[in-house]
């Protein structure tokens, strides 16, 4: 998606990464922490794109654009209408590398890896 217009970034998506803590005891345990609520396009792969990426069904099932923001991680993931996406990758704008990032997603549980 390029030259993307504000209009066309009409759907909240929730950024999120992982949080690990330790209790007293030393128990450690992991949450998803919110990061960011942005606006964005959430576009679903046509059939067509999904045939000629020869990707399985567990690949990239969407494409998920928003402005730039510093601080983006594979590792994170992204939510949208409860729908949990993970992050296949991370693909900046060509001009400048700091306007948009398009993202690759898969839909599912993201355990961080």
């Amino acid at each position: 998606m390029s030259n993307v217009a504000a209009g066309d970034l009409r759907h909240r998506v929730l950024i999120q990464q992982q949080l690990t803590t330790r209790d007293d005891d030393g128990v450690q345990t992991t949450d998803w922490v919110d990061v960011a609520t942005v606006w964005g396009s959430v576009e679903p792969l046509s059939a067509r794109e999904f045939i000629q990426s020869g990707q399985t069904q567990a690949a990239v099932t969407a494409r998920i654009t928003m402005r730039y923001r510093d601080g983006m991680l594979p590792t994170m993931r992204l939510v949208h209408r409860g729908e949990v996406f993970n992050i296949a990758g991370l693909l900046p704008d060509k001009v400048s590398g700091l306007e948009y990032i398009t993202i690759p997603v898969s839909a599912g549980v993201n355990d961080g890896r």
